[in-house]
């Protein structure tokens, strides 16, 4: 016998847009429950930035938006009614302190994600909102314009209107299993195809094994197809045994995913110089033979060079590390000098979906309304976060956009007429 429970509204997914929309919603005095499969709420926030959460960044709504590309324009109205400041201010409230660090980037003052989930839990506490755990939807479907949503625990809730926060298909284990879009598909909704964002890439060549473990800074990368160029700022790169990580990749990874949807080659060309020219380093070389021609090739890598990249710059340019310097044919330091400005490798694919930070694709921005997150299709039905097909690089962008979505879609949701999302 299942018991059945009545709502004004029912929120899917306790992940930061799925609170903030219940939180928000219930603060506009209505009666919220918020359905969580997992056994406590923000599982992803957990694991969000090493540990550490970047809830947001602290850069100007324009700047934020173009992180988003072509979809940006769509959060303008979002980040109108709920921004970084709104954010900062929101958690502190609940406990919370921040501290802003290189380039925007805002975390908590004490470095720690769960600092985040306890205000967030405390929101939903503070505001009357009813969460229930453990609690994995298996289906929805409308009922005399009402919701009935079916829980594999034997409960079924009937709500007047639904958000659907579930997040993406990226990072299963904190139960992002793609869920959302088979729920919007049974309501009348097409998502986009999902595609990895946010994902490490693997390489052809043996040598990323080699330098596993080993992080560049301060380098600049260009991945190439067929004569297509995308090129990063300066930053941070992160060799594995399967291929390349890090910032700079992760930030660019859905752009190569697209190049590599091409099946025509892709290549990443890593500048571990990009402050200076080739011309220069090839300078820099003559005067160290100048000044001590007697020192061997692998002490003036050493000097250029992280140490576990020697043997293997040596091994590609075939050099004997072990001759001197003022040895070096004028052939072997030119070809010093490009490797170091074009450190090519063949990229073959990304992890896999589930790896992904962050989900690509989903439901398309022309079916939900801005002003407000509802559906254009159907009546009480609204969406907030990674569901949404609107991704943006690393650096707080994404979980600003869940924040703020969320917030737009609980007004949303609480304000709207019966039988309308306005």
């Amino acid at each position: 016998m299942s018991h059945r429970e009545f709502r004004q509204i029912a929120v899917i997914g306790g992940g930061p847009s799925g609170i903030m929309a219940a939180v928000r919603a219930a603060q506009m005095k209505k009666d919220v429950i918020l359905l969580e499969r997992n056994k406590s709420v923000g599982r992803k926030i957990l694991i969000t930035g090493k540990g550490r959460c970047n809830i947001t960044n602290s850069a100007g709504m324009d700047s934020f938006m173009e992180k988003f590309g072509k979809q940006g324009q769509f959060l303008r109205s979002a980040f109108y009614r709920f921004f970084n400041a709104d954010l900062i201010d929101f958690l502190g409230k609940y406990g919370l302190s921040v501290k802003t660090e290189r380039q925007g980037r805002v975390f908590p003052s004490d470095d720690r994600s769960m600092s985040v989930v306890k205000a967030l839990e405390k929101a939903l506490e503070d505001n009357g909102v009813r969460v229930m755990l453990g609690a994995r939807v298996t289906s929805i479907r409308r009922d005399e314009g009402m919701f009935l949503i079916a829980l594999d625990n034997a409960v079924e809730v009937l709500a007047e209107k639904v958000v659907l926060a579930t997040g993406g298909a990226s990072y299963k284990a904190t139960g992002s299993t793609g869920d959302g879009f088979h729920f919007a598909k049974l309501l009348g909704h097409k998502f986009n195809p999902l595609r990895p964002g946010l994902v490490p890439l693997k390489t052809r060549e043996k040598i990323a094994s080699d330098l596993q473990g080993l992080t560049l800074k301060n380098v600049k990368v260009t991945f190439e197809c067929s004569g297509k160029k995308i090129v990063s700022e300066v930053g941070e790169l992160l060799f594995t045994h399967f291929g390349v990580s890090g910032p700079l990749v992760l930030d660019m990874s859905a752009q190569v995913v697209s190049m590599l949807d091409s099946g025509k080659p892709v290549y990443i060309s890593i500048d571990i110089k990009p402050g200076l020219t080739e011309e220069q380093i090839n300078n820099r070389i003559l005067r160290d033979i100048e000044s001590h021609g007697s020192i061997n090739i692998k002490t003036l890598l050493k000097e250029m060079l992280p140490l576990k990249m020697v043997p293997v710059f040596s091994g590609i340019i075939k050099l004997d590390a072990s001759k001197r310097i003022n040895q070096l044919t004028a052939q072997e330091r030119r070809s010093i000098a490009k490797l170091m400005k074009s450190f090519v490798l063949t990229i073959t694919g990304a992890l896999a979906l589930e790896e992904a930070m962050v989900t690509c694709g989903g439901i398309p921005v022309k079916d939900i309304d801005p002003r407000t997150m509802g559906s254009r299709i159907v009546p009480g039905l609204f969406f907030a976060g990674e569901i949404i097909d609107v991704s943006a690089p690393s650096g707080g962008y994404n979980l600003q956009q869940a924040f703020s979505t969320g917030y737009l879609a609980g007004e949303g949701c609480a304000t709207a007429r019966e039988g309308t999302n306005a």
